[in-house]
């Protein structure tokens, strides 16, 4: 059994629970042990870096600390989160002058970091540790037939020198894992693009406009369904894919999935199990046609 600390991040706790359910039906099957950490906080979403960089360091550098003292590296669901995390591990790990001061806040809380944690996502974890060849053989119903456009996003691929699990130009680790559960990868500029949520905030019609533009162009290239590691993209593009589908003038429903629910009902579970009932753009038509 692999054992990881398990930080699902804020989203799949709240708004997005059908991930952490979806997470937790693929860990059980895959023979993943998720160990809990119920003291971990928010990483901050990259909401800190220009408001308290020490309060990053420190908050992700406790984080941090307690899977170092359960003797277990991190593993994510969330693409920021990821980045996140990994940002600080870098830091602390290469600034010995962040990681004193760092460690200094941590004896407050009799805890302290020595830099051997590592932070792997899902989609990697899937990759490296169990290997695709050993997935194919646990699939229970085969996606023969239906095309799959994976949706990288950003922070599970840069920068590049923080996130160092695929090539950021051309990454393959999706693509493989779709024909590994039997599906036809749908290949596509924009799935290494930004969703566009973070700017969500700041100029709302620009963020539309790129998950509509992702999502059009997916749907040109005769995709049945999109399917993201992360719940942000996640929320952009099937929470908003309205909005998103007036800055592109299209009308687009385009069923999106997160990544364990495509494992998942590879590996069997069925359409209540995957939670597809919470989705804003209907699955149901997908998942009767895959006989779900």
């Amino acid at each position: 059994m692999i054992r990881y600390a398990y930080y699902p991040g804020c989203v799949a706790q709240e708004s997005g629970k059908e991930l952490d359910n979806a997470t937790r039906f693929v860990a059980k099957k895959l023979n993943i042990d998720l160990i809990p950490m119920p003291e971990a906080s928010c990483c901050g979403g990259g909401a800190l870096d220009g408001f308290d960089k020490n309060l990053k360091l420190f908050i992700n550098g406790r984080t941090l600390a307690l899977a170092e003292k359960m003797g277990v590296d991190i593993l994510t669901i969330c693409n920021t989160c990821t980045l996140t995390l990994s940002e600080v591990n870098e830091e602390l790990i290469n600034n010995s002058e962040s990681l004193d001061k760092t460690n200094e806040y941590l004896s407050k809380i009799g805890l302290r970091y020595s830099g051997k944690v590592k932070i792997k996502h899902l989609l990697y974890v899937v990759r490296d540790e169990i290997g695709f060849d050993a997935l194919k053989k646990m699939v229970v119903k085969n996606l023969n037939g239906i095309n799959i456009a994976p949706f990288y996003g950003c922070h599970i691929l840069r920068p590049s020198t923080v996130v160092k699990f695929d090539d950021v130009e051309s990454p393959t680790g999706f693509e493989e894992l779709i024909m590994a559960l039997g599906g036809e990868p749908v290949s596509y500029a924009n799935r290494t693009k930004c969703c566009g949520f973070q700017t969500i905030l700041v100029d709302r019609a620009q963020s539309s406009y790129l998950s509509g533009s992702a999502i059009l162009e997916a749907k040109g290239k005769k995709a049945d369904v999109m399917v993201t590691p992360c719940p942000l993209c996640h929320l952009s593009l099937d929470m908003y894919q309205s909005a998103a589908g007036k800055s592109v003038n299209e009308k687009l429903s385009m069923p999106v999935m997160h990544l364990p629910q495509l494992i998942g009902i590879a590996l069997g579970a069925n359409f209540a199990e995957m939670g597809f009932s919470r989705h804003n753009v209907s699955l149901k038509p997908l998942s009767e046609r895959i006989g779900i």
